[in-house]
């Protein structure tokens, strides 16, 4: 809990200044003031230098976009939520230009917005838990799925941080990771071996490619979105989901290194073959 988070709220009604206020002393949170318009915004950012400020779309002098400009230009750097009883695209649109650091819709929910700070407030130190923990919880996402799969727990050889170009052995499924850090998981194996485990799983044998690929593509699901509840359960700020898999396939097929500020990857060996497994991670938080 970021208990020394100080927070100035802006809201021309005094009614949502004190529910606000309410809400975040409650999660642990330190108002140090308020105010009901711009100038007044402009005032307590200049005298009291909070770390964050929830921001009102509609106040006497000004919206809530104009008024976050006029903060900003007293500290650049300052963190903005937008608060408001409207959260219509045309202003969550407005709100990504200005660079808003999240929004929320009124009536609060003190959940959402104390974990929508925690987020916002997050330091290096967030970024370096995840470095510890992502690797150890996609391996055993692979080795749990596999051994429920087929009864059998892979060997793991040839352990690397690095990331580097590599030619694939047939064929790789990329899983995208989206929430607080955008990553990426790619499990590569050989045409073979991905038969070998489609015919495993569906009792079949002579399986059309359409078939293989949609397998694959599941089972990749299936570990990335196994690992990132793993994770997600050391630390709800990482807030990890999975996009849908993208499968390439063929021959000679390269995959070119991407710009990853983490990246760990490892060869399991299995009853049907070898599989690579590559994951990665930005220390960027991902915009969606």
């Amino acid at each position: 809990m970021m208990r020394d988070t100080k927070i100035v709220v802006v809201d021309d009604s005094p009614f949502s200044v004190a529910m606000i206020s309410k809400i975040l002393g409650e999660k642990g949170f330190e108002v140090i003031g308020s105010a009901n318009s711009l100038s007044e915004a402009v005032e307590a950012v200049s005298t009291l230098k909070p770390d964050l400020v929830t921001m009102d779309m509609t106040m006497p002098d000004a919206d809530g976009l104009e008024c976050t400009k006029a903060i900003r230009e007293v500290d650049p750097n300052l963190k903005v939520i937008v608060i408001s009883s409207m959260m219509d695209e045309e202003i969550m649109r407005k709100a990504k230009k200005e660079k808003v650091s999240g929004y929320i819709q009124k009536p609060v929910d003190g959940d959402e917005l104390s974990l929508l700070i925690r987020r916002i407030m997050a330091d290096e130190e967030l970024f370096v838990e995840l470095e510890q923990l992502y690797f150890t919880a996609f391996k055993e996402a692979l080795t749990d799925t596999y051994n429920k799969f087929f009864k059998s727990v892979p060997d793991y050889k040839n352990k690397k941080t690095s990331n580097d170009e590599y030619s694939s052995r047939g064929i790789s499924v990329v899983m995208g990771i989206i929430g607080k850090y955008s990553g990426r998981m790619i499990l590569d194996m050989s045409i073979h071996s991905t038969k070998g485990i489609a015919s495993g799983l569906l009792k079949k044998d002579d399986l059309a490619e359409e078939y293989v690929i949609n397998v694959m593509g599941e089972m990749a699901n299936i570990i990335a979105g196994n690992a990132c509840s793993m994770l997600n359960k050391k630390n709800e700020i990482w807030g990890l989901r999975v996009a849908p898999p993208t499968v390439v396939y063929g021959e000679s097929i390269t995959i070119s290194k991407l710009k990853l500020d983490t990246v760990t990857s490892v060869e399991a060996d299995t009853i049907l073959g070898e599989i690579y497994l590559n994951v990665g991670f930005n220390r960027s938080e991902c915009n969606e």
